[in-house]
């Protein structure tokens, strides 16, 4: 699970990142960032709309599937950026880990959120 110290905290911050932020989407996953040099840290937030799916056991999964491939992504990522990842369908949930995991990297990779 990704520590609580690289989350957002509060609606403010993850509103200025759907405002100013740059996409890279793809069919099931959108990601939106934006460099802050106000942070030492990166921050990340994960979000799956009730559309997704319907059950809050099935959002949570999907959530911390993606989040705990965050955490091993991190240390390969030197500035600080703040991330909104947006998921768009529940395929998702279903999808082997390292599928799942080789697509978070190319959509952080086509962010040029690694150094």
């Amino acid at each position: 699970m990704l520590s609580f110290l690289y989350r957002f905290h509060g609606h403010g911050s993850l509103r200025y990142v759907y405002k100013n932020g740059t996409a890279v989407r793809t069919r099931l996953i959108t990601i939106k960032s934006t460099f802050n040099a106000h942070r030492k840290t990166s921050r990340f937030a994960v979000v799956v709309s009730k559309k997704v799916h319907k059950s809050a056991v099935g959002r949570n999964r999907i959530r911390r599937r993606i989040y705990e491939i965050v955490r091993l992504e991190m240390p390969k990522m030197t500035r600080s950026h703040d991330v909104a990842i947006m998921v768009f369908s529940s395929e998702v949930l279903h999808m082997p880990a390292a599928e799942l995991s080789e697509l978070v990297r190319q959509l952080f990779t086509q962010a040029d959120l690694y150094t």
